[in-house]
């Protein structure tokens, strides 16, 4: 039998907030254990939660950019569980009145073209704790200080039918609350993570299948793996016409599988109720029109601009405006070096982004500011450096102190542009190499190369490489004549 693969996504967001979404301890990461848990992240007894402002106002942001429902009236609910890392013995979270519903967002799929997915909902919840397992040989270790901590749970619709498209899809989001500002995204720091629904059903078919949730993915690449094996795993599975258990699984991503981790609960084991320390959220019209003036310039919106303001090539426009901090550091590049949009992209693409690459660290770790990239632009827009002199001032720039002009001045990479200078060693380079000349002259025009070669070799590189160029030919030519 022919299967169909239904994915469903649950992406944990942790918001950008100073303190917690019930207390006032701080989020700040890589902190000493156990060092930013209060009684009220704890559940001491009289202790009260009290909501963070700010958390309401990063959800609604998050709804209106995926043209989400706003609730004007979502409660909090308790979602009672038995965990180690919760010591309250319940969570906080939203249930059945989230503050976002019924939005939707589109991702690109193979063939370039777009298919929208639906969200369900984004509901407001706090974090648990974290588990240690490798601190003590014999026992598990509880860090406490993410306990609170304040997260936006995006839920979609099933809509999502392959692994390269649950990827596409997280990607998407992850893009969008980074755009907003609303989270670092950082996956490392768990900031960011997802839980994948995975279910096969006959093709054709309208039922859904026994769903397996796999938990906690912090990666694009693996949320791709765990779902390519799942899909195999259950293919197996119902191929031998046995039924797939519904349960909760982990993906070990060094031996690439899941593997069962619990029973799959229901709303019903989780005995949700209102939780009788917190007033709903009651969200204003005036509130949200606020916040939807203030709503930043998106990904789409961005590459539009660029192409039809900065005459910026497509590709180049949505490779910059993919990620936020790129797209931040060329509008500031911009702004200083206006001669040439195009340029600026380029020398963004190729030398920066690959010394980023090269290095693994990304561009808010360079430690060369925008204008100073933008001031190395300006020299090799009027000539002063050639672009291969520009490279290796760009490297110094990273690793030193100096400015673009002491650099220059200090190497002597100043490039050469006189003409009297440069036509006196493009003669030169055509007496020392008569045959290639000769082969020049008899139609080998790839010898052209070799002999421009020849002239930046003697000039260290500093000859400014279309004045060679230009000499090069004139000279040749009037050989030719002779």
């Amino acid at each position: 039998m022919k299967w169909e693969t239904v994915i469903g996504l649950e992406i944990h967001v942790q918001l950008a907030c100073e303190s917690k979404i019930f207390s006032s301890s701080s989020t700040k990461y890589g902190m000493p254990q156990n060092t930013q848990a209060s009684l009220v992240d704890l559940g001491y007894p009289g202790v009260l939660p009290v909501l963070n402002h700010q958390a309401v106002v990063m959800a609604i942001k998050f709804g209106l950019a995926v043209d989400a429902e706003i609730a004007e009236k979502s409660i909090f609910a308790r979602k009672n569980y038995f965990y180690p890392d919760l010591p309250k013995g319940y969570q906080i979270s939203q249930y059945e009145l989230p503050i976002v519903f019924n939005g939707s967002i589109e991702i690109p799929i193979n063939d370039k073209s777009m298919k929208t997915i639906r969200i369900t909902r984004a509901h407001l919840e706090e974090d648990a704790g974290k588990s240690i397992h490798d601190k003590f040989d014999n026992a598990s270790a509880i860090d406490l200080n993410r306990a609170g901590t304040p997260l936006l749970e995006i839920v979609s619709e099933p809509d999502l039918s392959s692994s390269e498209e649950a990827s596409s899809y997280m990607q998407k989001i992850h893009q969008l609350v980074r755009y907003l500002k609303i989270s670092d995204g950082n996956m490392q720091e768990g900031s960011f993570r997802c839980d994948a629904n995975i279910s096969l059903r006959p093709l054709g078919s309208n039922v859904l299948g026994t769903r397996a949730e796999i938990k906690n993915i912090n990666s694009f690449k693996f949320v791709e793996k765990a779902i390519e094996f799942e899909v195999e795993r259950q293919k197996a599975i119902l191929d031998e016409g046995e039924s797939v258990t519904q349960e909760t699984r982990l993906y070990d991503s060094e031996k690439n599988e899941t593997r069962s981790m619990r029973s799959k609960e229901e709303a019903n084991d989780y005995r949700y109720f209102p939780d009788p320390d917190l007033l709903p959220i009651l969200v204003e019209k005036d509130l949200i029109k606020e916040i939807k003036k203030e709503l930043p310039e998106l990904f789409d919106q961005k590459v539009d601009r660029y192409i039809k303001q900065y005459s910026i090539r497509k590709v180049d426009a949505v490779e910059i405006a993919k990620n936020i901090d790129i797209a931040e550091f060329f509008e500031a590049l911009i702004h200083h070096f206006k001669e040439n949009y195009q340029q600026a992209a380029n020398w963004l693409l190729s030398e920066l982004m690959g010394y980023l690459n090269k290095e693994n660290i990304s561009i808010t770790d360079l430690t060369i500011t925008a204008d100073a990239s933008a001031e190395l632009l300006q020299k090799i827009h009027e000539n002063v450096v050639s672009t291969s002199m520009a490279k290796i001032i760009l490297k110094q720039l990273i690793e030193t102190n100096d400015s673009v002009d002491e650099i220059i001045e200090a190497q002597g990479l100043k490039q050469i542009s006189d003409r009297g200078q440069i036509e006196a060693i493009v003669k030169e380079v055509i007496e020392l190499f008569p045959d290639q000349r000769d082969q020049y002259l008899s139609g080998k025009e790839q010898v052209l190369g070799f002999l421009i070669g020849q002239v930046m070799k003697k000039t260290s590189g500093k000859a400014n490489p279309k004045m060679v160029n230009q000499i090069l030919l004139e000279k040749l030519k009037e050989n030719r004549r002779r």
